[in-house]
């Protein structure tokens, strides 16, 4: 498949990097076989790419990072596809995916399961998610430092039903026919523990509300 060595993205992966996006195509293709071909997953595998490394915030975890984003655009062009989703989609926003919009996310996989598809995304991603979010979440036993600043993509805004924007503004998108959240949170970078966990707890209040209505038990 084309790698970044093989395009003019500005960007060059050295031999293991270029065999671990390699190995997450293969992962890809067989997890979405059947739904899409091999072309178009390696197209959006580049188009991934290239996307990732304009940013200047881009870190050390390009072939994870390629892998994870390109998984939620195919995630969300194949509920696009289905013109009768069995089950709804959230999107949280926030600016940097790297605080707010994680707990979020965090919550709604921990209190709704597989009844939700959930996304999140930031409009200007920061290199790595914030480590005191990380640990208190984990303090609630919710394991979310495998999780990665992404950007939001139009294939998840196009297929969402539901877009919960935290501290974005303007910058976040806008698209008829859904509905809009704006939860009023304060940034959760340089809290105490304290307002941490209150900002934590908030979220969850708001997610559970969520969830209700969305016709889903918690």
């Amino acid at each position: 498949m084309t790698t970044p060595n093989d395009r003019a993205t500005g960007v060059s992966l050295d031999p293991d990097e270029v065999l671990l996006v390699r190995h997450s195509a293969e992962r890809l293709q067989r997890d979405f076989a059947g739904t899409f071909n091999a072309e178009t997953i390696e197209r959006f595998i580049v188009e991934s790419q290239d996307r990732l490394t304009a940013q200047a915030t881009i870190s050390m975890w390009l072939p994870v990072l390629v892998e994870r984003l390109t998984r939620d655009r195919l995630r969300a062009l194949a509920r696009l596809d289905n013109s009768h989703p069995t089950k709804p989609a959230v999107l949280f926003l926030c600016v940097h995916n790297a605080g707010r919009s994680q707990i979020a996310a965090g919550w709604m996989r921990h209190l709704a399961g597989d009844r939700v598809d959930v996304f999140s995304g930031g409009t200007t991603p920061a290199a790595s998610s914030n480590a005191d979010v990380v640990a208190a979440m984990a303090a609630v036993g919710i394991d979310i430092s495998t999780e990665y600043p992404m950007p939001w993509t139009d294939e998840v805004v196009r297929t969402v039903d539901v877009i919960v924007s935290m501290g974005c503004g303007d910058a976040c998108p806008i698209l008829p026919g859904k509905q809009y959240q704006d939860w009023d949170i304060p940034s959760p970078t340089g809290r105490s523990a304290d307002d941490l966990a209150g900002i934590r707890d908030d979220i969850r209040t708001r997610v559970e509300a969520l969830i209700a209505s969305l016709g889903i038990l918690a």
